[in-house]
């Protein structure tokens, strides 16, 4: 990973507003690094402690929560319900993703 790749990722993660999500291969698109979904993912995953990127922002291309079932998903899982985000049945429904 570059390090214009990583920047690119992080201000377009930046922002994603409250109340929708969207996925690692869409921000990799935006990044100009199409097909790059998982370094988008690895990124998200090496965030530095106390970074405040909206990282629960960030999902699988069909709404699924990545970390579900350990205890970052469930932070992430809190985070969405408290932004408003709907989640049914672990998935996020496709109208709520960011449309830039």
């Amino acid at each position: 990973m570059t390090p214009e790749f990583r920047d690119a990722v992080y201000q377009i993660v930046a922002a994603i507003p409250e109340g929708v999500v969207a996925s690692y291969g869409q921000v990799a698109v935006m990044a100009g690094w199409p097909r790059h979904a998982r370094f988008v993912g690895r990124l998200m995953s090496r965030l530095p402690e106390g970074s405040k990127l909206p990282w629960h922002r960030v999902i699988r291309g069909d709404g699924g929560l990545p970390l579900a079932g350990t205890s970052s998903g469930e932070v992430q899982l809190r985070r969405l319900a408290d932004e408003g985000v709907l989640v049914i049945g672990g998935r996020v429904p496709k109208r709520c993703f960011w449309q830039p």
